[in-house]
């Protein structure tokens, strides 16, 4: 029962953060070449990720700490970020006399966390009735394995940021694919959730 339950939670995590894969490659390519920048990452998407487990196991313990209507709005972490993004690289491009683009200090922890909450507002609404039903012992070995996968994650999202293709296009492309993944990762968030709905 108890690998049962670990392949359970292997399952929908992969299922459930398939788009974190994109977004750490993305995350880990404009960090390339920064000191820190990938533990920067790394830190960012645990600190993300831990936020989505606590609220899970919160509202799985009944105390509702995310109403389900104020989810979709966590799409507005990522637009904004997103835009920011997109201000500075325009920024830099006009202020580029003396500076290469794409340098600077890269991502920070408290950004990818964020965006990594922001973006596994979905999970938490998965994440609590399976949490609810698992019990305290499930409960634990659900954390477990998640916590596990998210190192997994982080090494695949900087495997593909650093193969010869990837790591060019992101070089040549990564401080404009960034503003654009986070602000399309924001509407998919606020237009799925139906925060548009009237």
């Amino acid at each position: 029962m108890e690998l049962g339950l670990v392949g359970q939670a292997v399952g929908m995590f992969a299922v459930t953060n398939v788009d974190d894969l994109v977004l750490l490659a993305v995350f880990f390519g404009r960090a390339a070449g920064q000191r820190g920048g990938a533990a920067r990452v790394v830190a960012g998407q645990y600190l993300g990720f831990a936020a989505i487990l606590a609220a899970s196991v919160v509202g799985a313990l009944g105390a509702g700490l995310l109403p389900e209507s104020v989810i979709p709005y966590l799409g507005l972490l990522p637009l904004l970020l997103g835009l920011r993004a997109a201000w500075r690289t325009w920024r830099e491009r006009h202020d580029a006399d003396d500076e290469s683009p794409g340098t600077g200090d890269g991502p920070t922890v408290l950004a990818v966390g964020a965006v990594t909450f922001a973006n596994g507002g979905d999970n938490i609404g998965v994440y609590v009735p399976v949490f609810t039903t698992a019990g305290i012992r499930g409960l634990v070995v659900f954390v477990v394995v998640f916590l596990a996968l998210v190192a997994v994650w982080c090494a695949l999202g900087r495997f593909f940021a650093t193969r010869p293709v990837v790591a060019r296009a992101l070089a040549r492309r990564g401080h404009i694919v960034l503003p654009i993944v986070l602000i399309g990762i924001g509407l998919l968030i606020l237009v799925e959730g139906g925060a548009f709905e009237l």
